[in-house]
């Protein structure tokens, strides 16, 4: 190895920015021929990575639209409402009434969800959500079969 070389890389080891790497990051190896001790530097890893990456306003609702109006084709409530409107001749009332009673249940949902987001972590509501899901999901077979 020239001398030219072996300077390069002590200027590696005695820059300051080197020390911002954890020693993990560093991998110290001796040259055998001249004794002197090499530092290579692997490329840096954030320190916290940035898991929740910011999604612009119009996907979360595009995504909220979609997953809550497929779900609610042809659910009960859907069913309810269509049943109200044939019954009472007034379409535009019960539409009114039952858009008020889904945009509070939502509301619900939401001041819901957001206080239980600022004492839980999301792996835990994803859990939890999971159990209950499995449970309602448990208590419905057994509904049928019964």
């Amino acid at each position: 190895m020239s001398a030219a070389s072996t300077s390069q890389y002590n200027s590696v080891e005695t820059r300051p920015s080197a020390s911002l790497y954890s020693k993990s990051q560093q991998q110290i190896t001796e040259n055998l021929d001249s004794n002197t001790s090499i530092t290579t530097v692997t490329s840096p890893s954030p320190a916290v990575a940035d898991c929740t990456q910011k999604q612009s306003p119009i996907t979360i609702f595009a995504t909220t639209f979609l997953t809550i109006f497929l779900a609610e084709i042809g659910d009960k409530t859907q069913l309810s409402t269509l049943l109200m409107s044939a019954e009472s001749h007034s379409p535009w009332v019960v539409f009114v009434g039952s858009a008020a009673a889904l945009i509070t249940t939502s509301l619900l949902g939401v001041l819901l969800g957001s206080w239980i987001a600022s004492r839980l972590s999301p792996k835990t509501v994803e859990k939890a959500a999971g159990v209950m899901l499995l449970l309602i999901s448990l208590m419905l077979f057994w509904d049928v079969i019964s």
